[in-house]
Parts: C-alpha cells; sequence; structure tokens
C-alpha cells in the first residue's frame, strides 16, 4: 500500500470541490454578484483617488500662486530676478492644470455627479 501525501490529498478535493461548485447555480451567482460589486467598488475608489489628487494638485497650486505673488513683490522691489518669478508662475500653472485635468478625468468617466 503506498503512501498518499497530505497535499496531493487537498489537491484532489480540491478539484473535486471545485466541479462540484462548476455545477451549482447558486455559487455562480454569488461569484458573479462578487464580481459586479467589486467592479463597482473599483470604479468608485479609481474616482475617489482621481478627485483627492486633483484636490492635492489644486491645493499646491494655490501655495505657488502665493509664492509667485511673493516673488513678484521681490522682483518689483529689485531684489531677485525675473527667473525666480517665473519658475514660481510655472509651477503654479502647472500643479493648476494637474489639479483641473483630474477633475475633467473623472467627469470623462462618467463619475460627474448631477448633470
Amino acid at each position: 500500500m503506498s503512501k498518499v501525501s497530505t497535499v496531493r490529498k487537498l489537491g484532489v478535493v480540491a478539484r473535486v470541490a471545485n466541479e462540484q461548485a462548476k455545477r451549482s447555480r447558486t455559487l455562480r451567482a454569488a461569484k458573479g454578484a462578487v464580481a459586479t460589486t467589486a467592479r463597482a467598488f473599483g470604479r468608485v475608489l479609481h474616482q475617489l483617488w482621481l478627485e483627492v489628487t486633483g484636490v492635492i494638485f489644486l491645493i499646491m497650486a494655490l501655495s505657488f500662486a502665493g509664492a509667485s505673488v511673493k516673488e513678484y513683490g521681490k522682483y518689483h522691489a529689485g531684489q531677485t530676478g525675473l527667473g525666480r518669478v517665473a519658475i514660481a508662475i510655472c509651477c503654479t500653472v502647472t500643479f493648476a492644470w494637474f489639479g483641473v485635468s483630474s477633475f475633467l478625468r473623472v467627469r470623462k468617466k462618467g463619475g460627474g455627479g448631477a448633470r
């Protein structure tokens, strides 16, 4: 009599259970429900991710806008060069675009809320 390993026995049991599950309408329906729910949650989480990153980018753009005003004041007083003002303005515009485009992606995906 040969000894059959526990792993092999578990493999056979898993295969038989899988075959039985494929025949069960209830289990197939439950699997479909879980897949549909997971897809819906995935879409919502992606929308939330885009909105949160958009808000963070817009907050950063506001911070850069304040720095731009401050650097322009220094430039006007002759304390700094035009390059620092240009960099601050470029950063402001870039981060504002990142924030706005993130919200546009949410709207494009159909998660824009009331229309």
